[in-house]
């Protein structure tokens, strides 16, 4: 039994549960946690097929309460064709919250806050962004939480290995790691969308969304996904 404590001005709820919670009971009782915009007809509320999909291959710790989307794109012979390609594959651990669906809701985006959320950046990581950036070379990012991550370590990199974050990208930021973006096609009055367009640039990105209208393609979770640089 779980008793609702506090909700915040959000409708966040901090719950307490009468007993320990361990990831093998969360495993055992616990349900995908599907965007609200997956609906299904009639309705499964635990899929078996969800915990092998909504998840990338390459994830390790159970921190995440949301798949980094553009990461789902990936399969092991993907990620094998890459590396046999001479491109260098780095990783980090993304604690991505629910706060990713949180839709943009003030009427000024400056009146918005993002939930922060945790990073962890191994060391291995770290010197092969720094090697990238002193030889020139191109750093692709895969998502957007990846993006942020990357842009809110690199003004402080010489202190943070494991840190959270609430930075948000808007247009008009200054990128100083990331090259290359690889994100799915995203919802509107989304911060995602935001930083997508602070990359590309807003006329940029309308011009490849009407493409991806016109042509039918798939948006956000189990969606279509482009590379921009």
């Amino acid at each position: 039994m779980a008793v609702v404590r506090e909700v915040d001005p959000e409708a966040r709820r901090a719950v307490e549960f009468d007993r320990p919670i361990s990831d093998a009971l969360l495993d055992e009782i616990g349900h995908v946690p599907l965007p609200p915009y997956i609906r299904r007809e009639p309705a499964v509320p635990d899929d078996p097929e969800d915990r092998q999909r909504y998840q990338t291959v390459y994830a390790r710790e159970p921190l995440a309460v949301a798949a980094p989307t553009a990461g789902l794109h990936f399969t092991g012979d993907v990620l094998d064709a890459i590396a046999g390609r001479g491109v260098e594959i780095a990783d980090l651990t993304l604690a991505v919250g629910a706060g990713t669906f949180k839709p943009v809701v003030a009427e000024e985006i400056e009146s918005h806050h993002l939930d922060p959320e945790d990073v962890f950046i191994p060391q291995s990581t770290a010197d092969s962004i720094r090697r990238a950036r002193e030889e020139g070379r191109r750093i692709v990012s895969v998502g957007t939480t990846v993006t942020r991550s990357l842009e809110a370590w690199v003004r402080h990199p010489e202190s943070r290995a494991r840190f959270s974050t609430d930075l948000f990208i808007t247009p008009g930021f200054e990128f100083r790691a990331v090259g290359a973006l690889l994100t799915n096609f995203h919802l509107p009055r989304s911060t995602l969308l935001m930083l997508v367009c602070a990359f590309a640039g807003r006329e940029n990105v309308v011009a490849a969304y009407q493409e991806a209208i016109r042509e039918r393609y798939l948006f956000y979770s189990y969606g279509d996904a482009m590379l921009v640089s």
